[in-house]
């Protein structure tokens, strides 16, 4: 049975969540554009650091939801642990994994664009990549969408199997920017 206090705390906390989470895509933003108008010299390199802390941000959401929804799927509906999973979900995608992920995508095509301009076999191979990862996102934000309705789109054991797709992907990515074998 549903609490109306608490609906009206998560509401509010859940408020004060996007408030944070808009003000944090908008400093990293003016930062970047400060950045770029100030032009210093090591500009690249603090491009890429953004970069690399928004990847980091995304592949740990990334990595994170799919455990949350093994948890969600074996909760019983209505259940106040299947409303924290409903909570948790939620915040985690709209808060930290999309906005982590635009900014990847972002600073990420500067990147290929300002220090490769987009050459290399190896380039593609990650876009590709990223590209599987971006639709690995869609399809948990959707899965967020139907778990926060109630419903149970997969169950435990495929979300387990699901989890390893990000690392996958990861791994593969990490191997095409280091080692650049193409």
């Amino acid at each position: 049975m549903k609490n109306p206090a608490t609906d009206k705390q998560i509401a509010s906390s859940g408020k004060k969540a996007s408030v944070r989470a808009r003000l944090a895509v908008i400093f990293v933003c003016a930062l970047v554009a400060g950045l770029m108008v100030w032009n210093p010299p090591a500009l690249y390199v603090w491009i890429k650091a953004i970069h690399v802390v928004a990847i980091i941000s995304w592949m740990a959401g990334l990595l994170y939801l799919p455990r949350l929804f093994v948890y969600h799927s074996d909760s019983a509906v209505g259940s106040d642990q299947s409303e924290t999973f409903k909570v948790m979900e939620s915040r985690l995608y709209r808060f930290i994994m999309t906005p982590a992920m635009l900014i990847s995508w972002v600073l990420g095509l500067w990147l290929a664009y300002e220090g490769f301009g987009f050459s290399g076999y190896w380039l593609w191979l990650k876009i590709v990549a990223v590209f599987a990862l971006t639709a690995t996102h869609g399809y948990f934000g959707k899965s967020v969408r139907l778990m926060g309705q109630d419903q149970r789109p997969a169950t435990a054991l495929h979300w387990r199997k699901v989890n390893e797709i990000p690392t996958v992907l990861m791994i593969f990515i990490v191997i095409m920017v280091i080692v650049k074998p193409f």
